[in-house]
């Protein structure tokens, strides 16, 4: 799967283990260089579904749109499906077996 970022600082952040720790403390830089690694070796987005410990699902409320998967408690990777068009279902819903492009938004607490 191909990851993209929202910024460039954040793509710095994410970029450098060094960077990482810094920023996030040593565990999180980890478990970060973690789900970074698992989207980028996926295929599509269902792929990650299949993991049960990153528990990748799309989000509700203001962040409508966007998906998570878990880093340390209560953190999350924030991401919003990259693809032009994004691929919807018949329902309307996002077809995660096509999906393969990611674009990360955040790393935040969304409690």
């Amino acid at each position: 799967m191909e990851i993209y970022f929202r910024t460039m600082k954040l793509q710095k952040a994410c970029s450098c283990a060094a960077r990482m720790n810094a920023e996030w403390g040593q565990a999180m830089a980890r478990k970060l260089q973690q789900r970074l690694m698992e989207l980028k070796a996926a295929e599509t987005l269902s792929d990650i579904s299949r993991l049960p410990p990153a528990r990748c699902h799309e989000l509700t409320g203001n962040l409508k749109g966007l998906l998570s998967v878990d880093l340390v408690h209560p953190f999350r990777l924030i991401f919003a499906v990259a693809n032009e068009p994004v691929p919807c279902k018949p329902d309307g819903g996002v077809d995660w077996t096509r999906v393969d492009k990611v674009e990360v938004t955040d790393i935040m607490d969304t409690h």
